[in-house]
């Protein structure tokens, strides 16, 4: 299938631009990647520019999202703080056509691609066949890849049995209280084992207490992104505060 409509961007004729949220190692304090999210041209929140986005321009929606974020992040993000792009898998067509643009916008701004994180959310709607193309394809050129809200969605350890990528991000909703939830606390203890064993790396995200926090960095949790480090800075990488 012709990837022209989403190669260029042309049909997605909306403004947006994007917050980033550092993630951060809760040991250390140093930025391991900083995620780019959608927001509107003046930072409206996501569901202003998401609410356009429909079958006719979702390819190419998924294509300018990259380019923003690259752009963005070029000259502004922290070395060697790595860039974390949301993608949907249903709208790449063929890993190597749709990923034509993204490589052309890396190569013409200077940003190193090992420096890029692409995650996908799980969904029931995904082609297992289709998104291990997609890991394996990004895998070759020199891409990180991660499923996002892991935990959350249909397919869940099945995924796993399937491909491994390099990251995965547990749910907020696992996190939520965690500090105060028993059956939370063995829930994400046994995950992360589990990832441990596959040798995926873990980030828990949504992380909004110190109470949750201080649970977390107990169970050897290393990466954490939440509110109660940093929130996304709209068109800027901030340095994230530390919580004792």
């Amino acid at each position: 299938m012709s990837c022209d409509g989403c190669r260029d961007g042309r049909a997605f004729p909306f403004a947006f631009s994007m917050a980033f949220q550092p993630i951060v190692n809760a040991a250390s304090g140093e930025v391991f990647a900083y995620e780019a999210l959608v927001r509107g041209p003046a930072g409206e929140g996501a569901a202003t520019v998401l609410g356009a986005v429909d079958d006719t321009n979702r390819y190419a929606f998924d294509q300018q999202c990259r380019v923003k974020a690259i752009e963005l992040a070029a000259g502004r993000a922290p070395a060697p703080a790595r860039l974390s792009i949301n993608f949907m898998p249903n709208a790449v067509y063929e890993p190597r056509a749709c990923i034509r643009l993204t490589l052309a916008t890396a190569e013409r701004v200077g940003f190193p691609l090992d420096r890029i994180i692409f995650e996908f959310t799980e969904d029931e709607r995904m082609d297992p066949a289709h998104v291990l193309n997609i890991i394996r394809t990004y895998r070759e050129i020199g891409f990180a890849t991660a499923i996002d809200d892991f935990g959350a969605g249909h397919a869940g350890l099945g995924l796993l049995t399937r491909f491994q990528p390099d990251i995965v991000k547990l749910d907020m909703n696992l996190i939520r209280d965690i500090d105060t939830d028993r059956a939370r606390r063995i829930v994400v203890r046994h995950t992360l084992a589990m990832l441990s064993d596959l040798g995926i790396t873990t980030i828990c995200e949504g992380v909004e207490t110190s109470g949750e926090l201080a649970v977390l960095r107990d169970l050897g949790v290393e990466l954490i992104q939440g509110y109660v480090l940093a929130r996304p800075a709209f068109e800027r990488f901030e340095t994230p505060r530390m919580v004792a």
